[in-house]
């Protein structure tokens, strides 16, 4: 990601970080991923969210982008994922999308269950429906929405 982020310069009270081109940003690492997240928090410090919701917003953010940089690309780094943020006064929102096949979130099994506990895998996706207000997927399920209403 040569190019630098920035909010859009629309008017009004949602920020939605794009990079200097007027794209999307994508990314191929977790360090690209990373500075999509430190954006997306220098936003809701600004937005005045409070310190409980920002790491909630940033861990399930880190949590789809590996995921989607891992399990939907398969760690291909000429696969990219894309990455969407807005910041609004009441809410955050949230999309990654990869490259990959997609996969369906209703087979993930539950981490919580006893059957399941010592199994590999659900638990980012746990712990994304945990701190986020929703989380929702595509129908291919190569893309994730995340959305995080602010605490009163």
């Amino acid at each position: 990601m040569a190019s630098a982020l920035h909010g859009s310069g629309r008017p009004g009270p949602t920020s939605r970080f794009l990079l200097d081109d007027g794209r999307l940003a994508t990314i191929r690492s977790a360090a690209e991923g990373r500075r999509v997240i430190e954006a997306m928090l220098a936003a809701m410090v600004a937005a005045r969210f409070s310190s409980r919701d920002q790491i909630a917003a940033e861990l399930a953010l880190e949590e789809a982008i590996a995921n989607a940089l891992k399990h939907g690309n398969r760690g291909n780094l000429d696969k990219r994922v894309t990455v969407c943020v807005s910041v609004a006064a009441d809410r955050v929102i949230a999309e990654v999308e990869d490259e990959g096949d997609g996969f369906d979130p209703q087979s993930v099994p539950d981490p919580r269950l006893p059957a399941d506990v010592e199994r590999e895998g659900g638990r980012g996706l746990l712990l994304m429906r945990r701190y986020m207000s929703w989380v929702r997927y595509n129908q291919r399920g190569n893309r994730v929405t995340l959305c995080k209403h602010r605490s009163n």
